[in-house]
């Protein structure tokens, strides 16, 4: 068989058929793995759910809305039930102004509206300060625990800005986010953009 010859147009047809291949590849393999990235991305949304309110037998996600919150923003939140009562809410909450971009949590409430539990989702705070929010702000040390907070009765701030709790030791910024974020929850929980005070929504 002879072999082409490598003139420009010979080139530019073996790259179409490369590029071609290459593209059919592509779209076989996201074809076959589209479904078991959707349905681990379920399971993750239903664990983190899951771990910050109380035991339900629904599929809040089934029942998910949106709250409007600040800036023409809204917030998911998932109902969570046991047979015919209600027995707390998830609400997937965010801040833009962590000290290094976006922090997303996932902020979990009881029926009577105090903090049941908060899973951090995505953050990119400095290793070893900020991102020590996953668990600083659930120890029962000096004024660190928030979980169990009436948010009914005043939203949460840290010392520095007049609040009652504190701040991550060098991580002021981080803090302030991370308090944002679980405020806001709170405002889509309630339904009013009046449980936080002067609170905004950056994405």
């Amino acid at each position: 068989m002879e072999k082409l010859k490598s003139t420009l147009p010979n080139i530019l047809l073996s790259l179409t058929v490369i590029c071609l291949a290459a593209g059919a590849a592509l779209s076989a393999a996201n074809h076959y793995t589209e479904d078991a990235i959707a349905a681990s991305k379920a399971a993750e949304l239903q664990n983190a759910i899951k771990n910050v309110t109380p035991d339900f037998d629904n599929n809040p996600t089934d029942e998910q809305y949106k709250v409007a919150v600040a800036d023409n923003d809204s917030l998911t939140v998932y109902p969570a039930r046991m047979g015919d009562k209600t027995v707390g809410y998830a609400v997937e909450s965010r801040s833009g102004n962590g000290f290094s971009g976006q922090i997303r949590v996932m902020v979990g409430f009881d029926a009577e509206g105090k903090l049941f539990n908060y899973s951090v989702l995505e953050h990119s705070e400095t290793p070893g300060l900020g991102s020590k929010m996953e668990d600083w702000f659930r120890q029962d040390r000096n004024r660190q625990n928030i979980i169990g907070h009436s948010m009914a009765e005043k939203s949460l701030r840290v010392v520095k800005d007049g609040g009652e709790i504190d701040a991550i030791t060098a991580a002021t910024i981080s803090s302030r986010a991370f308090l944002e974020a679980i405020n806001l929850a709170y405002a889509a929980y309630s339904g009013s953009t009046d449980a936080v005070s002067g609170a905004s929504l950056i994405n």
